[in-house]
């Protein structure tokens, strides 16, 4: 693929990623994403168009506010640049292709429903439900041959996360069973690459805190949306090649 082509791709994440701040922030809250405009939550001072520019504006403040000082997320940029960064990655692996779209899509939204898991514990259904039907839309229009394969790929996912929330009430929400038929639908047979990945280091997490905390790490809840995305990113690339090379090894 043409190195042009995918820093445009990036670029264009990276104005993506700033939106999906605004949604991540707001949604949850219930407030309009339209407006009113980005304004310093501390001091309420409207942000200026220069001061808005994807990762370098929060760069030269320095994660300030230009106005209060107030300390401002370093979440902001992170989402910003790893946007920029999938939407690349999406155009390198696969081209200006109806795959890259879909892959495009569905890894923004695991982006912003990462970020509210983090910030809220919650995976909000006005933002996953239509993700959900926008992604499986996309598939039986553009690769329906594989319908059966989403179908299954997904229920598969959300079936086991859900017997896995009824064997342990409050370990996870029906908003990650809804998010693991999303992988489904979204990445086919490899989601199993992204929930071998995902669960398992989530699980390492929770180990790690309840051994530095004791007891009371107990109580700590994962948000597993970040996680899981994190096993979708690793599927949505290298999936098909890890899944060949696992089952080789009893060929």
């Amino acid at each position: 693929m043409d190195p042009l082509t995918v820093i445009v791709a990036g670029l264009f994440g990276l104005l993506v990623g700033s939106f999906l701040n605004v949604v991540a922030a707001r949604v949850p809250r219930g407030v309009s994403i339209v407006s009113p405009g980005s304004a310093c939550p501390a001091c309420g001072h409207a942000v200026r168009p220069w001061d808005n520019v994807p990762v370098v504006s929060w760069l030269v403040l320095r994660g300030r506010c230009r106005d209060c000082s107030a300390s401002i997320s370093a979440r902001y940029p992170v989402v910003e640049a790893l946007t920029g960064a999938l939407w690349a990655g999406a155009v390198w692996r696969f081209g200006l292709t109806y795959e890259a779209a879909v892959m495009i899509v569905l890894l923004s939204g695991l982006v912003v429903l990462s970020a509210i898991d983090i910030d809220y514990r919650i995976i909000p259904n006005k933002i996953l439900l239509p993700l959900i039907l926008l992604v499986l839309a996309a598939q039986l229009v553009l690769a329906p041959d594989r319908w059966l394969e989403f179908g299954l790929a997904g229920l598969g996912a959300a079936g086991y996360l859900y017997v896995a929330a009824l064997i342990k009430p409050g370990g996870m929400g029906m908003g990650d069973v809804k998010l693991a038929l999303l992988l489904g639908i979204g990445l086919g047979a490899t989601v199993a690459v992204a929930m071998l990945i995902g669960i398992i280091v989530a699980a390492l997490v929770g180990i790690g805190i309840v051994l530095a905390r004791g007891a009371a790490g107990r109580k700590v809840r994962i948000p597993l949306a970040p996680f899981l995305s994190a096993g979708a990113v690793i599927a949505a690339f290298w999936g098909a090649s890890i899944q060949s090379s696992y089952l080789g090894l009893f060929g």
